[in-house]
């Protein structure tokens, strides 16, 4: 890292988020990640088209890339698709976001990636998540035309904090009497204010919490469960695929969400990526990424 660049994990959170919010996002160091290494590496993305869009959202105009290879036979079902970052960082160009909907571009399932509003100064719930629900309503709207289904075979799903926004989404959705997801794909979520301890409310002292905290903008709306879908009902839902990782920490609060799910009746899968731990699909190198990868567009094609 450069003197104007820190270390944003090492640093503590309102430092982080004071950066974050007067810098914007910091360079990723890694190599081989962008789009042009990718494809070199994974011939199998060579056709997968990109086209580049806005989003007309409560946060402003919010960036969204489309996904589609015409080369390959049409899944009959359709993504949004919505990266992770703590509620504070990330964007469309990271692998959990960009390497994702290539990957299932090429496997004939076109993608929608959204962005959103970050939490940063004195944004907070439900910012993130009005622009989530503008990103989906955009989709349903167009969905013929950019993503080749009609607006029942449109799926939603995200990863982290991308994962609690779309499970939120659904929620929100679903108490307004709007039409829900086909699908719902959920990649270890952060569901819970506590992801260890799903159901309850952190330890103050705990990173959990301040987290928490700053995406929920006070104490009270920490129970909120539009904020929080861990706490909420899960009543409605559709058919859900909960991917959790072995040695991720926000590994319970997935198990729990998707055993709710089984408990009311709902279309509910768990898949345990072995050997895993947190964002491990946002590192191409990751062994266990391809096989996570391959069992979302499994689950996804068989939505059809």
């Amino acid at each position: 890292m450069t003197d104007t660049q820190p270390d944003l994990r090492a640093l503590p959170l309102p430092e982080a988020v004071t950066w974050l919010r007067d810098h914007g996002e910091p360079d990723d160091p890694r190599p081989g990640i962008d789009t042009a290494s990718l494809r070199r590496r994974f011939p199998r993305l060579a056709h997968v088209r990109t086209r580049d869009l806005v989003v007309e959202a409560p946060g402003g105009p919010q960036p969204a890339r489309l996904y589609r290879d015409d080369t390959v036979a049409h899944a009959g079902v359709a993504l949004v698709w919505v990266y992770g970052g703590g509620f504070i960082g990330g964007h469309l160009d990271m692998p959990e976001s960009n390497w994702v909907a290539l990957e299932l571009g090429a496997r004939g399932i076109p993608v929608l990636a959204v962005d959103y509003v970050k939490c940063l100064g004195d944004v907070h719930f439900p910012a993130p998540s009005d622009d989530v629900l503008a990103a989906w309503r955009y989709a349903r709207t167009n969905s013929t035309k950019l993503l080749g289904v009609e607006p029942g075979a449109l799926l939603l799903g995200g990863a982290s904090a991308g994962g609690n926004l779309t499970a939120g989404a659904v929620a929100r959705l679903r108490d307004a009497g709007e039409s829900l997801p086909g699908a719902l794909v959920l990649v270890y979520p952060a569901l819970d204010p506590d992801g260890a301890h799903p159901g309850g409310i952190p330890d103050p002292e705990s990173p959990y919490f301040k987290l928490s905290l700053n995406f929920a903008g006070s104490p009270e709306a920490m129970h909120n469960p539009h904020a929080f879908p861990g706490l909420g009902s899960v009543g409605g839902f559709p058919p859900t695929l909960v991917v959790v990782c072995e040695h991720d920490s926000l590994r319970p609060s997935g198990e729990a969400f998707a055993t709710r799910l089984l408990a009311a009746g709902r279309d509910a899968t768990l898949y345990v990526e072995a050997g895993a731990d947190h964002a491990h699909i946002d590192e191409p190198s990751h062994r266990g990424a391809a096989r996570t990868l391959a069992a979302i567009g499994d689950w996804i094609g068989e939505r059809r």
